[in-house]
């Protein structure tokens, strides 16, 4: 089983706390985007990235001095935001981060796809960033098959926390062969499942975590998932796509 998830725009680095076990595996790839971004200005650069002066300037400064081989941070360290927060692999026990650098891959629009513990350097660019490069349109035309093809190559079930914008990266590509198994978290409001941003990161993370600490490899195992208060609901799940809503909205759908 694989679990892939998005990553976080606030990134931090960290060469001490935990060392990186290896560089990307697309780091190919990488160096080209990181030579199309610096060819940018920076009014380019701060419309691709639609932020503040001060976020584009932070990340201008970085990508000057960027070096994609020294002072790496862990993936799973790099990136800072709630999904990050609630999954803590910074507290976790040995056997927990080794579960998540067997099971957990990181998509990302600047590394493509990334194992936990590959060594990353703070960079801006969403999967959705409309940037061509190297003949393609967008990122998802860059990448293309690339991702799918790597996480096929490593297993047969692939389960989904990533957000919509970085699951497409994948999904489509992926063969019959690999079972993929999309997780909703959600409440049940006006007789349809609502999905909250905030609280969807949250869960995502707690499901990490969660999977980690159970040692879950299996797809059947992935409905007992009961934190913060969610539950499974068979009724409004399928095969490929299961459903979670927290409990008290859960007892209003019956």
């Amino acid at each position: 089983m694989r679990i892939i998830i998005a990553p976080a725009k606030k990134m931090v680095t960290d060469t001490d706390s935990f060392a990186a076990d290896g560089l990307p595996q697309f780091l190919e790839q990488t160096e080209g985007l990181k030579a199309t971004l610096q060819g940018m200005s920076p009014k380019e650069l701060q419309a691709l990235w639609k932020c503040s002066d001060s976020i584009a300037r932070l990340n201008i400064e970085r990508l000057e001095q960027m070096d994609l081989h020294r002072n790496l941070t862990p993936a799973v360290m790099a990136y800072e935001g709630i999904q990050y927060r609630y999954m803590a692999p910074g507290v976790m026990e040995t056997a927990h981060l080794n579960y998540l650098r067997a099971h957990l891959r990181i998509l990302s629009g600047f590394y493509g796809l990334l194992r936990p513990f590959d060594g990353v350097t703070p960079y801006r660019l969403e999967m959705q960033a409309r940037l061509p490069v190297n003949g393609c349109r967008n990122l998802y035309q860059f990448w293309g098959d690339r991702l799918a093809r790597q996480l096929a190559s490593e297993t047969s079930l692939v389960l989904n926390l990533a957000s919509k914008e970085y699951s497409k990266s994948v999904e489509p590509h992926l063969p019959e062969s690999v079972q993929f198994i999309t997780c909703t978290f959600g409440e049940w409001k006006d007789g349809k499942v609502i999905e909250k941003g905030t609280q969807c990161k949250m869960a995502r993370g707690q499901m990490v975590r969660w999977l980690a600490e159970h040692n879950i490899t299996d797809a059947a195992d992935i409905q007992v998932f009961d934190q913060l208060d969610y539950q499974f609901q068979p009724s409004l799940s399928t095969e490929k796509h299961k459903v979670f809503l927290k409990a008290d909205s859960q007892r209003r759908t019956s």
